[in-house]
């Protein structure tokens, strides 16, 4: 019917099926061919377009992107895998397969959270990091969900099972640091060797708390923060990736406020890859009032990110769009999405039961063959693998689980260290832990840093008013004064000149709130021409930032808190518009940064500004 009611709006029929129709230049389905019969277009265009695979790009307004995904999906013959690419895609998702049964046999009663439904995500996320590595990504931040965390640690992460598995263990008793969550919440960092792309590559993955979709900004950061120290401009050497539920993506206003910080200078990590793991239900809730929007994707249209929609239960699709979307990342330098449209083969957890909201769904549900039986099953047919070769496989995971679960039982306590995403070796390591050095610094680098924080550059015109307030503090300088713009001055010149990294981030603190910063000068005659009077104290410094943000806090103190993860030595701060906005911010502050070291072993040297006390009428006033 859907035929008939195309070719009836397009005013053609079927005598007009076998017409030769000349194949336009925004089509690649031809291949070498330039013109088709109609029916040969139309059952070309079917089988990229109505089969596993969903691709939304044409709200790209790039016709270059547009044209590289559609020669990608379109060109005949393009996906192609080998009897080797599809046996290691079998042997990845019998890992994460029986990786969940042998948690499910042995902690029947204990919350996982696991994967089933979706387990082809690990094989997905190893692809992803497969290709990238290919192209030069040496470290990989990934930010998850609960749902999965440990299938990812395990069989992507590669954290040892012991330390796994005696997370389970009632009896074990917990280190002091770092016991303040539960398991599917951790995270870790671990080196090791790519046996695909031959290179050794780094995967952290960021702990976090329930909090749903909290993490993304902070993972953010944390890249921004490794791109940047390791002078990686163009975001070739470091990525991230996201792992999103379908209800919290479309739900959670911090997915918004992170894609708007996806292309802003000084908040880029050039390209995420999100993965959306649709089970389509939110822990009881239908998306039929989950959302208003048709796909739970479409916040990712505001930045043009393209969206592949690929059913979960054909794993070679889901290869094939994991490598198109790391190689959309790898060439534009911008987010991608890849939607995995699955389901939940348990209920929220797995002691949680599902029937009572959606019967008819988990009707279907349970005489709904895993996608590894579907897999396998066909494989074998096709004689990638044969079935003893596939119990074969199956039986040695097993006794790695077994061996891993009897060790285990050896483990004293938990150890945290391992799974410390972000670790600032040797930082703590004092003869009197509690001994802090002396911070002072003599006169007369104070008046160095004075007097070129008020000098006027040549060839600048200045506003009047600036003028002004750059006379006011060279004469601070001279009569030994200081007010708190100047004395701010001091302390970030200072640490500059002994080559620690200082960064300011938030809304306008540039010139500042009360207009008493002015870190940032500009040409009144000239667009875009600025003078950045604290970077011009040394010619050897280190780099001071200062940059506007969006106008957010939850999403922006976020991704600060994950810019301080990286490096000890520096100084990260982030300055609330007036004292109060940071109320939108709470999330951050209660689960990231109050409990960070208890809860978390997470270090993190960030500064958070409140300026509320300096001139707190303003606030009053816009409030009443």
């Amino acid at each position: 019917m859907m035929l008939q009611f195309d070719l009836c709006a397009f005013q053609t029929d079927e005598s007009d099926m076998e017409r030769i129709f000349t194949l336009p230049q925004t089509t690649f389905i031809g291949g070498q061919e330039t013109a088709l019969p109609l029916r040969e277009i139309i059952r070309r265009l079917e089988s990229v377009y109505c089969s596993s695979i969903g691709v939304e790009y044409m709200f790209i307004n790039d016709r270059q992107k547009c044209d590289w995904i559609r020669q990608k999906f379109e060109t005949p013959g393009i996906v192609q895998f080998t009897k080797m690419d599809k046996r290691l895609i079998l042997e990845r998702l019998i890992r994460s397969n029986k990786f969940e049964e042998f948690l499910a046999r042995k902690w029947s009663s204990e919350k996982r959270f696991g994967l089933e439904g979706c387990e082809v995500l690990i094989p997905s996320l190893k692809c992803i990091i497969d290709e990238c590595s290919g192209q030069g990504v040496e470290s990989f931040v990934l930010g998850m969900p609960h749902r999965g965390r440990l299938n990812v640690l395990a069989n992507v992460a590669r954290k040892p099972l012991e330390s796994i598995f005696c997370q389970f263990d009632s009896k074990l008793e917990p280190t002091d640091e770092g016991s303040g969550d539960v398991k599917y919440h951790l995270g870790m960092s671990l080196t090791r060797m790519n046996h695909i792309s031959k290179r050794d590559i780094n995967i952290a993955i960021v702990a976090n708390p329930s909090h749903l979709e909290a993490v993304d900004p902070v993972v953010q950061g944390k890249v921004r923060a490794e791109q940047f120290y390791r002078g990686d401009t163009d975001g070739k050497r470091v990525m991230s990736v996201l792992i999103h539920g379908d209800a919290a993506f479309c739900g959670q206003g911090v997915v918004y406020e992170t894609f708007h910080l996806s292309d802003l200078p000084d908040y880029s990590t050039h390209g995420t890859i999100h993965i959306v793991v649709n089970n389509q239900i939110g822990f009881t809730t239908d998306p039929r009032v989950a959302r208003s929007s048709p796909y739970c994707t479409d916040v990712a249209r505001v930045v043009n990110a393209p969206i592949f929609h690929v059913n979960a239960d054909d794993p070679e699709a889901v290869m094939y769009v994991c490598q198109v979307a790391s190689q959309w990342r790898c060439h534009f330098g911008s987010d991608v999405v890849i939607d995995l449209v699955c389901y939940r083969r348990n209920g929220h957890n797995e002691i949680d039961e599902p029937m009572f909201t959606q019967p008819l769904m988990y009707k279907r549900i349970k005489k709904h063959k895993s996608v590894l039986e579907l897999y396998a099953d066909a494989k074998i047919q096709e004689g990638v693998m044969t079935q003893q070769e596939f119990e074969e496989e199956q039986a040695n995971y097993e006794k790695i689980c077994e061996d891993a679960y009897q060790n285990s039982k050896k483990v004293a306590n938990t150890k945290n260290a391992e799974w410390l995403d972000s670790p600032w070796t040797g930082f703590f390591d004092k003869t009197v832990p509690l001994e802090y050095p002396s911070t002072g610094v003599d006169e007369e680098t104070l008046t160095h840093i004075g007097n070129k924080f008020s000098e006027i550059p040549d060839d600048f015109t200045f506003h009047g008013g600036l003028k002004r307030i750059l006379k006011g503090r060279a004469n601070m300088v001279e009569n030994r004064e200081a007010d708190w713009a100047l004395g701010e001055a001091f302390a970030f010149g200072s640490l500059l000149k002994e080559g620690n990294h200082v960064r300011l981030s938030g809304q306008d603190v540039e010139r500042g709130t009360f207009s008493h910063r002015h870190h940032v000068l500009h040409d009144q005659n000239v667009d875009k021409k600025r003078y950045y009077p604290l970077n011009n104290l040394y010619p050897d410094q280190a780099q001071y930032t200062v940059c506007n943000s969006s106008l957010s806090e939850f999403g922006v103190l976020g991704f600060e808190l994950g810019f301080s993860m990286t490096n000890p030595h520096s100084l990260v701060m982030w300055e609330a518009q007036f004292g109060d906005f940071s109320n939108t911010a709470q999330c951050i502050i209660d689960q990231f940064i109050s409990s960070g070291q208890a809860k978390w072993v997470r270090q993190s040297g960030l500064v958070m500004l409140l300026p509320h006390g300096y001139e707190g009428m303003v606030s009053v006033q816009e409030v009443l």
